[in-house]
């Protein structure tokens, strides 16, 4: 990933699952709004991928007691079963997700261009939040 002169987070976990089931999770609507939410008091009431280069992505993020919602979407630039995607949010930034399998288990490696509104460690903790939610939900499904 390529980010001169812009601050690039990264977030990272590993999860006892093979990447088969990891790739699924991650990229199935079904399993997205099941797991992308930073706390309890957040979900994504619904999920749309079309997963190819090219294709768009919005899952629409909502505050569960209504009081604010988002989409977060955006266009996939590049898509490796099993290991990588990369894609372009709509507001112009970058992220890349590397998935590296190891038997049993999967290393999820999230790099993403930070934005100007919120402080970094508020960013890598909300991400790392998220990944580690999606770690849980594979894990006990």
């Amino acid at each position: 990933m390529n980010a001169a002169n812009k601050t690039v987070i990264t977030v990272e976990t590993t999860v006892l699952a093979p990447v088969e089931k990891i790739w699924a999770f991650w990229t199935t609507p079904g399993h997205i709004t099941q797991w992308n939410n930073a706390s309890d008091d957040w979900h994504t009431p619904f999920a749309t991928n079309d997963l190819r280069a090219g294709g768009r992505f919005n899952f629409h993020m909502a505050a569960r007691d209504g009081s604010v919602e988002f989409d977060f979407a955006g266009v996939y630039d590049a898509v490796k079963t099993h290991e990588k995607i990369a894609y372009t949010i709509d507001d112009g930034r970058k992220v890349e997700i590397l998935f590296s399998a190891n038997g049993s288990s999967t290393h999820v490696t999230e790099s993403f261009e930070a934005e100007n509104l919120h402080p970094i460690e508020m960013q890598q903790e909300g991400w790392q939040a998220i990944l580690n939610n999606f770690k849980k939900y594979v894990e006990s499904n």
